[in-house]
């Protein structure tokens, strides 16, 4: 079915239509690819080398559980501690902190320095906070990484959180709320937040993007159930090293991520479509989750990592922003991030052994995969000759991605690097690109280098 979906081009679609070349397939999904690299080191002279040490998050749970009484920067503070205590590196030797966030409560409007001093880090070590929707930990990994290139700094925190916010706290705020409530309340209804310049809820694009690639809502639920299948798998198997457990106040530890539900093709089939009714396709199943979550990564300079007798996990390299039509193009940034990357880094496509893509909806994914395979779509869109080709699904988020592990919008993009760098141990393979769409039709791409083992 995916096949499908990746060589078909609806010729209804002004922006979309032209013939594919070749058929994208992916009758080995599931198989893992291992082989021995031989190939050269991205360094570049007179660059430092910037490197991952280790990255954590506490679980991804569905909004309204086991986090609804707490505040952004709660989940925060537990990510760095979580990474404290997997690193042990000193409080003092950290130069900064950089988070990401996306709705921000008004009283921790900084929430990187609130988080970081409810952590324990000197009230002297400088942080501040980024946002860029749902790229804004990449925004601020990148960050860092632009202090440690530059000798600002030689050892930075990032990180990112997500707290859907529950604005009745106390007993009184709650029953004045409840007095509030009317029968019609109970109609379920997907969190809708239109972007401003068009006025158009994301997963509304999202359906007209699948409907504009010919996408199918049986292959999108397809798709879904892959990335729910490859994450329980995954979680099963103890492949998620980056979750690190969380003592919620009051209540329970929490130590895995709560939204990953394989389902079946005819329960999910059983579901309405959810923005574009009633003949659209994207549905609650073949969308992300609104989720609550934070992440921390621990970078630094590669001589201090060493000095310090870290083993790293990985180099970060080439990075690259993009952005376009947020109206018919809003969430293929992916499509326009990738060959730019693999550019500035001189690889190509086939050098990639790992593929971390965020998964806002599986349409949104496809869609990317079959834009990314289209040399009509790059000449005419992108002012490029040629394709790029798109990313073979042995490789392709196969620990499960944002619609099964869940998508705390500030947080995603520690999860997705960290993620690449555990895989590119696993699997033998020295480079991986991670890449991500977000909300103003922006779009973020990265190169992650295995650091030699």
């Amino acid at each position: 079915m995916l096949s499908s979906a990746l060589r078909n081009l609806p010729v209804s679609s002004a922006w979309a239509a032209g013939a594919f070349a070749r058929s994208f397939s992916c009758s080995s999904q599931f198989q893992a690819s291992v082989q021995p690299k031989t190939k050269k080191t991205l360094g570049k002279t007179g660059v430092k080398n910037v490197v991952v040490v280790e990255g954590v998050r506490i679980p991804f749970l569905q909004s309204g559980t086991s986090y609804a009484d707490l505040m952004p920067h709660d989940l925060a503070r537990a990510a760095l501690q979580g990474l404290l205590t997997r690193t042990n590196v000193p409080k003092d030797v950290v130069d900064y902190i950089v988070y990401g966030t996306v709705i921000q409560e008004v009283k921790t409007s900084n929430v990187a320095r609130e988080a970081a001093l409810g952590a324990g880090f000197s009230d002297k070590t400088p942080a501040h906070t980024v946002t860029m929707a749902c790229i804004s930990s990449n925004q601020a990994m990148t960050t860092g990484v632009g202090m440690i290139a530059a000798g600002q700094c030689d050892v930075v925190v990032a990180g990112g959180t997500m707290l859907t916010l529950n604005r009745a706290k106390s007993l009184g705020q709650k029953l004045s709320l409840i007095s509030k409530i009317r029968p019609d309340y109970f109609t379920p209804e997907l969190p809708a937040v239109a972007e401003f310049s068009t006025s158009e809820t994301m997963g509304h694009s999202a359906d007209r993007l699948a409907a504009a690639f010919g996408i199918s809502r049986l292959e999108q639920d397809e798709y879904a159930l892959r990335s729910h299948t490859l994450a329980k798998k995954a979680q099963d198997e103890g492949l998620l090293q980056d979750v690190v457990p969380f003592k919620v106040p009051g209540k329970d530890t929490v130590t895995k991520d709560n939204g990953i539900r394989p389902s079946s093709m005819e329960q999910m089939g059983k579901l309405k479509p959810a923005f574009v009714k009633p003949y659209g396709t994207v549905t609650a199943a073949n969308s992300s989750f609104l989720t609550d979550g934070a992440s921390a990564i621990l970078i630094m300079s590669e001589e201090k990592a060493l000095a310090m007798g870290y083993k790293p996990k990985a180099y970060l390299r080439d990075f690259v922003y993009v952005s376009q039509d947020p109206k018919d193009q809003l969430l293929l940034g992916p499509t326009y991030a990738t060959p730019k990357v693999l550019e500035k880094a001189g690889l190509s496509l086939s050098d990639i052994d790992v593929f971390e893509f965020h998964e806002a909806f599986a349409g949104q994914i496809l869609a990317n995969l079959k834009a990314m395979d289209s040399d009509w779509f790059a000449q005419n869109y992108m002012g490029r000759k040629s394709k790029v080709g798109a990313p073979p699904l042995d490789k392709f988020n196969t620990w499960g991605g944002s619609l099964s592990l869940g998508h705390p919008f500030g947080a995603t993009g520690c999860r997705l690097v960290i993620t690449a760098a555990h895989r590119l141990k696993k699997e033998g393979g020295q480079y991986g690109l991670v890449a991500a769409c977000a909300a103003g039709g922006q779009g973020h791409a990265m190169i992650v280098e295995l650091y030699p083992q």
